[in-house]
């Protein structure tokens, strides 16, 4: 477990979640398990913690603990499997996105800049389409768009008809490949924000990122129980958004609908109106925690709103 990141923003999770000793949890990127390990400390005997991971390295920290299922899936699955384990509905649910330490240090899973490697990055390494065969078949006008909307590129047009010129050569199959064809697209002394661009907006495309983040957030709002919470940790502006939305409108994108009596038409209400920072010391302890962000929004309890109006 020691490759796998540290917990990012724990205790202020563990508060989002609002743990009940005998409710049933999710934490839908089990990664390491730290996130894991320390809702299952809280849980009593009749808890149970459900955890997702579509990598199989993460089943090596899955606890011996007979609270404890570990389902080798995409969250975007999360209510099929929910349901085959009789598991709805759920007290809270935990997603802490984006790539785990343990993958991008592992130099043949071709998530990292720093790194020789194969032009991989799927999380599922059973996944059919890896990097390299996005980058080699994928026509100019999906590279252009994939560069410009996942990686925020300035200069994505050019960057793909480099990449489409260069693969004509010889098909790109490592990052040293990669990394020559588009030498002449990289900003002098950027070169390394730009390739993170570069690689952000692959991974995404490889692993359909953003399209699974919002079949989960809705189903999330499906299983979860009358003042359930979702808990979600976000680490660029593209998540955060689409948790953001749908947090305070109930969509992803547009305006929110409204009743007739000008009430909010949205399945779970924000906790915090902002979303929360980790702390100076976290960011210097964990460089993982830099642009990490927090929200919390909890399922309305309607039968609990009403004795109280």
């Amino acid at each position: 477990m020691s490759s796998y990141h540290k917990p990012v923003l724990l205790k202020d999770c563990l508060e989002g979640l609002n743990i009940r000793a005998n409710g049933t949890y999710v934490d839908v990127t089990f990664g390491g398990g730290g996130h894991a390990k320390a809702i299952l400390e809280k849980l009593g005997e009749n808890g149970k913690l459900f955890a997702f991971d579509q990598d199989e390295d993460a089943a090596a920290n899955a606890p011996g603990d007979p609270r404890f299922t570990l389902v080798r899936q995409n969250f975007r699955y999360l209510r099929n499997f929910l349901k085959l384990y009789n598991a709805i509905p759920v007290d809270g649910i935990l997603a802490d996105l984006g790539v785990s330490s343990h993958q991008f240090d592992t130099a043949e899973r071709g998530f990292s800049t720093r790194f020789e490697g194969p032009l991989d990055m799927r999380m599922d390494r059973n996944a059919r389409r890896s990097a390299a065969d996005v980058l080699n078949t994928a026509e100019e006008k999906e590279l252009k768009n994939m560069f410009g909307f996942y990686g925020e590129v300035e200069n994505a047009g050019r960057l793909a008809k480099t990449i489409v010129s260069a693969r004509k050569e010889k098909p790109l199959r490592t990052i040293a490949d990669l990394k020559e064809a588009i030498a002449p697209c990289v900003r002098k002394g950027k070169e390394n924000q730009y390739l993170a661009q570069v690689f952000q907006a692959l991974r995404i495309e490889v692993n359909a990122e953003l399209d699974a983040l919002k079949e989960m957030l809705e189903q999330a709002a499906e299983v979860l129980k009358p003042g359930g919470r979702l808990v979600v940790i976000s680490y660029h502006s593209l998540e955060d958004r689409l948790v953001k939305h749908f947090m305070q409108k109930g969509k992803f994108g547009g305006d929110a609908e409204k009743d007739f009596y000008g009430n909010l038409l949205r399945p779970l209400e924000p906790v915090n109106k902002k979303p929360i920072l980790p702390q100076e010391d976290e960011i210097q302890e964990n460089n993982r925690a830099r642009s990490a962000k927090l929200r919390i929004a909890q399922k309305p309890d309607k039968e609990y709103d009403e004795k109280h109006d």
